[in-house]
């Protein structure tokens, strides 16, 4: 596996990717409307566009495939951390995000924050995040429970 910095070519990939890892990974936790409605964000291709410019976007890649990927905003709110159906509970999620924590702490900004869905939550917990509050958010008319998050990071 690699890890490099995400560029706009990307975007159709890391789009699918999106989409495929929450219809699949988190029904067990969202119900069928929750999942379309969530998966609704890849149709904001503005925002896409603003995330793969603004934000450091890191994909991990086998075999030349993207199978993950995460980002982070401000130097200090991961916003997007995905990894491929095919491809959970191989450690990926955990590589890309310690090098986003890494990249935190050297910019200083700190503390971490993240808004979690139920399914990455208690990944983010082992990563040493706490729960500052649950969060109800409509897209579309759908509400969906989060978390806002946060890690405390010793400089």
């Amino acid at each position: 596996m690699s890890i490099r910095q995400g560029n706009p070519e990307d975007l159709p990939t890391i789009l699918t990717l999106f989409k495929d890892t929450i219809t699949f990974v988190c029904k067990k936790d969202y119900n069928t409307n929750q999942i379309e409605a969530w998966k609704s964000g890849a149709d904001n291709l503005e925002r896409w566009k603003k995330v793969m410019k603004e934000q450091l976007v890191l994909v991990a890649e086998i075999d030349h495939k993207i199978v993950g990927f995460c980002t982070l905003d401000q130097k200090n709110y991961i916003d997007l951390l995905f990894v491929h159906k095919d491809h959970q509970n191989l450690g990926i999620a955990s590589i890309l995000y310690n090098l986003i924590e890494k990249e935190a702490l050297e910019q200083k900004n700190l503390p971490l924050t993240a808004d979690v869905s139920k399914t990455a939550k208690p990944f983010f917990e082992r990563m040493g995040f706490h729960v500052l509050s649950e969060q109800t958010v409509n897209v579309k008319g759908v509400d969906l429970i989060n978390y806002k998050m946060q890690k405390d990071l010793l400089t």
